[in-house]
């Protein structure tokens, strides 16, 4: 399902922890590390397949999390060819994605990297909110900078201090 302009719908799920931390997961079989995404099917929500992602890509549940936010507008970023299958280089330029920021409900043990039969991720950790950009493939770094400082907004204060 690619739009007319080369991109396909996608979301992106930034999962926080009561510490305002965010969840960080490393590619199956690779030391590239980045948030929960994944592909919207036909006929689905942004939100329903955001739901479908997290528990095919992190094994949480709805009522493991809560939605604290999410994006107003569909963000894009393209796909250098390099990195897209062959098949699909014609139109396909890259994706567009509504980010949520959800937050945690559950506790650590719920994730379950495993709770599909092809696990994108092998390892996991809690990260800072204002995560290194460094650590982020280059081709998707403004699409995380932009989506980490629109969500900041809904991120609950810790304490008396506001969050940057």
């Amino acid at each position: 399902m690619i739009d007319r302009d080369g991109f396909r719908p996608n979301v992106g799920i930034i999962i926080t922890n009561d510490k305002n931390q965010v969840f960080w997961g490393k590619r199956v079989r690779q030391h590239a590390w980045q948030f929960p995404q994944g592909g919207i099917q036909h006929g689905e929500t942004p939100e329903q397949a955001m739901y479908r992602e997290l528990h095919e890509e992190v094994g949480l549940m709805p009522d493991h999390v809560r939605i604290l936010g999410r994006t107003r507008d569909w963000m894009r970023y393209e796909v250098p060819q390099s990195w897209s299958r062959r098949e699909s280089r014609g139109h396909y330029r890259g994706q567009k994605q509504i980010w949520f920021l959800l937050r945690l409900t559950g506790r650590d043990c719920d994730v379950r990297l495993r709770a599909s039969d092809h696990p994108e991720f092998d390892a996991w950790r809690w990260n800072e909110y204002w995560i290194d950009m460094n650590a982020v493939i280059e081709f998707k770094r403004e699409v995380y900078t932009m989506a980490l400082n629109e969500l900041a907004k809904y991120l609950p204060q810790r304490g008396n201090r506001p969050l940057r």
